[in-house]
């Protein structure tokens, strides 16, 4: 899933950054405002991360410029402020969630998950498709009880799937959730991703929860 982070801390961006990609998250970075506002309208994004005191242009401006342009977003204000005013407000323009520096980082990826669930309607951590069980919270993938192995990147495509499950995606969906934008990408690499996750998700099962849409892309499939 593809994190926009908006934080004018350099080393702190780079720390929360890295932390972000170890839990297979994409990031994308700006560093003021209005260089974050144009982020939210020209790339894909699941969840906002957006600390209030920035340069150029600060964080309650911006989302309020981004709600009155209909991204909708879900975003987590952070912020070093702790008065109960700037939180009232920042969640009455539009913020889904608040988070006050310092933070534990455990809190701040619960809160990610937790808003990503929300906006795909997932209510639990464990997504269950079938007999095929997603941990969201640590990553574990089962099937029949039974572990599954994958990479960094399969377990991000199998979730991505598996939270838009019954829905088509296309490939041009996925390179935008699931990769970097400086990716040396194409849609021939999703195919094969696809093919690795058949590989280990339906092989020898005897019900194909993958399946594809010729000419639309990709569905996990639940029924």
């Amino acid at each position: 899933m593809r994190i926009l982070l908006i934080e004018d801390e350099k080393d702190l961006a780079a720390i929360i950054r890295q932390g972000l990609e170890e839990e297979n998250y994409v990031v994308d970075v700006a560093h003021d405002g209005e260089e974050g506002l144009y982020m939210a309208e020209n790339f894909s994004a699941d969840v906002v991360i957006l600390d209030i005191m920035l340069p150029v242009m600060d964080g309650l401006t911006m989302l309020t410029k981004m709600r009155h342009k209909g991204i909708s977003t879900p975003v987590i204000m952070l912020t070093a402020r702790d008065s109960l005013v700037d939180k009232i407000k920042g969640l009455d323009i539009g913020a889904d969630d608040y988070l006050t520096k310092p933070f534990v980082f455990g809190e701040l990826l619960a809160r990610i998950r937790s808003l990503i669930r929300r906006k795909v309607d997932v209510k639990q951590a464990a997504i269950c498709i079938d007999n095929l069980e997603i941990n969201t919270a640590n990553h574990e993938v089962k099937r029949g009880g039974k572990g599954i192995t994958l990479s960094a990147r399969e377990y991000a495509l199998l979730e991505y799937l598996a939270y838009r499950k019954d829905n088509v995606v296309s490939r041009t969906e996925i390179i935008e959730h699931i990769y970097h934008e400086d990716s040396d990408m194409d849609s021939n690499v999703v195919d094969v991703y696809i093919n690795y996750l058949r590989n280990k998700i339906d092989k020898g099962a005897g019900k194909k929860l993958i399946h594809t849409v010729r000419g639309a892309g990709y569905m996990l499939k639940s029924e």
